[in-house]
């Protein structure tokens, strides 16, 4: 997918790199990966766990919010679902939001991001196409 003006990005996303990148959108810095209540009954569905089994070994709640947990990586952290021998998603098949519409998030647009952290955005990840060349 190239730029659109109207999209808000300055960039595109060439989700076919993915395969071979070894998940460097799921490890790296601390942060949070936000689920819904409904994306953590399709997970512990799909885990074949209680929800509320689920909610205790892999969830914590921030505020009115969720994240799913981390673990410590090579590279770092990474979302608890994130398998470190093969670089794959655990959970591919029901992944949350967040995850399924990664790079396009409202603090990658145009009038948020800075040019510091699209720079960042470019170097990390081989499917996002950037027009300016860092």
């Amino acid at each position: 997918m190239h730029p659109d003006k109207n999209s808000g990005f300055d960039f595109g996303f060439d989700g076919s790199m993915c395969a071979d990148c070894g998940g460097k959108c799921c490890t790296g810095e601390s942060g949070y990966i936000f689920v819904t209540i409904d994306e953590m009954l399709a997970i512990s569905n799909f885990l074949d766990v209680s929800f509320d089994k689920f909610t205790q070994k892999y969830v914590k709640k921030l505020g009115y919010k969720f994240s799913l947990l981390e673990k410590k990586s090579i590279d770092g952290m990474a979302c608890v679902f994130f398998d470190d021998m093969t670089k794959k998603c655990l959970i591919y098949d029901v992944r949350p939001k967040q995850c399924v519409t990664f790079p396009f998030w409202e603090g990658h647009k145009r009038d948020v991001i800075t040019a510091e952290e699209l720079e960042n955005l470019c170097k990390s990840c081989k499917g996002v196409q950037c027009s300016k060349v860092f």
